[in-house]
């Protein structure tokens, strides 16, 4: 069994036309699935853009989501779109819906969108602002009126609020998760996982370096990263592989001898099939 991975591929910097194109660089492989790893497109193109891959990629699709497929909307909004999506065309299928998947008698593929939980690193010090904080309407809502009508403000202002939220939705993260490691786990010698956010700061790269303390806040899900481990940990003889992205640099993390964690690497406009995994 073959199975496609790419993330961050950000749809919305392409024309219909730059779409149409990639989606048969996916499909030249003749992988038997493609997954992807959020950061799709934007909240308003979203379901425009998977459908756009459904015409060319001939197999089924499954998809977690990122940051950015919030932006313009709320996060309930999109969960919700995509459901009703799934249900219109099967072959699109939201991965922390679609349950336990079996790639094969050995293999199963589960996922959740994990989120940025301002844990790692040094959360209450860093200067870094994202635009997830205004473009995100949960995110938004948390923060200084003032600062969200100037986001040049916003530095100036407490994050209590908004890092409350951020962790809230973090532990919901590793909570959806963990029933469907346990469920793979009793099913399958190795489970595929996959996750937008890199769950530990050893998988958050940057330019072939792992981020700094600063970044780590908003490019990790200790929460996720927590359910991971304490699953790997109760199945020594099992193998987990994690697939996330979000911060445009590669590179893979071995978090323990049954651990892997591969985050892919991406570029704005210019969007790839990451690789080919063989799935026994």
């Amino acid at each position: 069994m073959r199975l496609a991975w790419a993330t961050d591929i950000h749809l919305d910097f392409l024309d219909d036309g730059q779409v149409r194109r990639f989606a048969a660089e996916l499909a030249a492989p003749r992988a038997d699935a493609l997954v992807l790893s959020g950061d799709l497109s934007h909240a308003e193109t979203l379901e425009h853009h998977l459908r756009l891959l459904a015409q060319g990629v001939p197999g089924p699709i499954y998809f977690v989501l990122g940051n950015h497929d919030y932006y313009g909307s709320s996060v309930a909004a999109v969960r919700a779109a995509v459901l009703d999506l799934g249900a219109r065309r099967p072959r699109l299928s939201w991965l922390p819906a679609a349950g336990v998947v079996r790639l094969t008698d050995r293999t199963g593929l589960i996922g959740c969108d994990g989120w940025a939980d301002a844990r790692n690193g040094e959360p209450d010090s860093t200067p870094v602002v994202l635009n997830d904080f205004f473009h995100i309407e949960e995110l938004a809502g948390t923060i200084d009126p003032v600062a969200r009508a100037d986001p040049r403000r916003f530095r100036g202002t407490s994050r209590s609020h908004l890092h409350a939220e951020l962790r809230s939705r973090g532990d919901a993260e590793a909570a959806a998760l963990r029933p469907l490691l346990r469920d793979a786990l009793r099913e399958f010698a190795e489970v595929v996982v996959v996750t937008h956010v890199p769950p530990f700061a050893a998988a958050c790269w940057h330019e072939g370096r792992h981020s700094d303390a600063d970044w780590q806040p908003y490019f990790t899900c200790a929460a996720v990263g927590d359910a991971l481990r304490e699953a790997a940990e109760a199945w020594p003889d099992r193998r987990l592989t994690v697939l996330c992205g979000h911060t445009h640099g590669a590179g893979e993390a071995q978090i323990l001898a049954n651990l892997t964690v591969l985050t892919g690497g991406a570029e704005y406009r210019r969007p790839v099939l990451q690789r080919v995994l063989d799935v026994a």
